[in-house]
């Protein structure tokens, strides 16, 4: 709210990701809307989410792991870092979609849920890859899925969600928004200057060791993609009848 209550000069800027998309709808502020409120600048990173479970877990496949779920309803453990996280609202979409059961359990924060699972006291989590890429590479974790819609170049023989379940897509991501009314001139500089930045092998290096991609794009971009972000968690946070703490 500070940062886009500030002068609308160029000099002030938001970074924003997921949970922003997902608090519009999540929580009701009467004097904010976050799409009317923003100039969208650039869009930066992105990075899947991936679907796993802890090395003892019974399924090795996203196929097993449904039907495992069916077989045994409620009886499984979603983790998450906190009720309304973009990890949360990935695992209520896969239930959404899907139509298995499994019961939320909230940590706080992201190293808590993962210890959670790696130490069985939940079952599976949706977390972002960066989050979790060393646990996987030493064999802590079992991934089963990637939630974007083209496998990652950091885990090339895991599958995407959508493989088995069609039309699912989760993407975490990273941008830059100004307050609104900042001039076109001004969005237009920061946006060309930060896809320079992209641009650069080391930059990409960078991501590509933490498991993410640059995500260069013009502000109108960026801003048509906030847009259909915030409809598609408005939806997701409404089929839940998720509530804020």
């Amino acid at each position: 709210m500070a940062a886009l209550r500030a002068p609308a000069d160029g000099y002030t800027l938001l970074l924003v990701g997921p949970s922003n998309t997902i608090n519009a709808t999540l929580h009701d502020i009467a004097n904010f809307n976050f799409i009317r409120d923003i100039a969208p600048v650039a869009s930066i990173a992105s990075a899947p989410l991936v679907m796993e479970v802890p090395p003892s877990f019974p399924t090795r496949t996203g196929p097993e792991f449904i039907v495992y779920a069916k077989a045994n309803p409620g009886t499984l453990n979603m983790a998450s870092p906190g009720i309304g996280t973009s990890v949360h609202l990935a695992g209520e979409l896969f239930k959404m979609m899907t139509g298995v059961r499994l019961v939320h359990v909230p940590y706080l924060g992201a190293p808590a849920a993962v210890t959670g699972l790696m130490s069985g006291q939940v079952q599976v989590t949706f977390d972002n890859l960066p989050n979790s890429i060393e646990y996987i590479k030493a064999g802590r974790l079992r991934p089963l899925a990637v939630t974007t819609a083209t496998r990652s170049q950091a885990l090339p023989d895991v599958p995407t969600v959508g493989e088995f379940v069609p039309g699912y897509e989760v993407t975490s991501w990273w941008g830059i928004v100004a307050p609104r009314n900042t001039p076109l001139q001004v969005l237009e500089t920061l946006n060309k200057e930060i896809n320079v930045a992209l641009a650069s092998p080391v930059m990409a290096a960078r991501f590509s060791d933490l498991g993410a991609a640059v995500f260069p794009g013009s502000a109108t971009q960026f801003g048509k993609f906030l847009a259909g972000e915030t409809e598609k968690w408005a939806k997701v946070v409404k089929f839940a009848g998720i509530k804020p703490n």
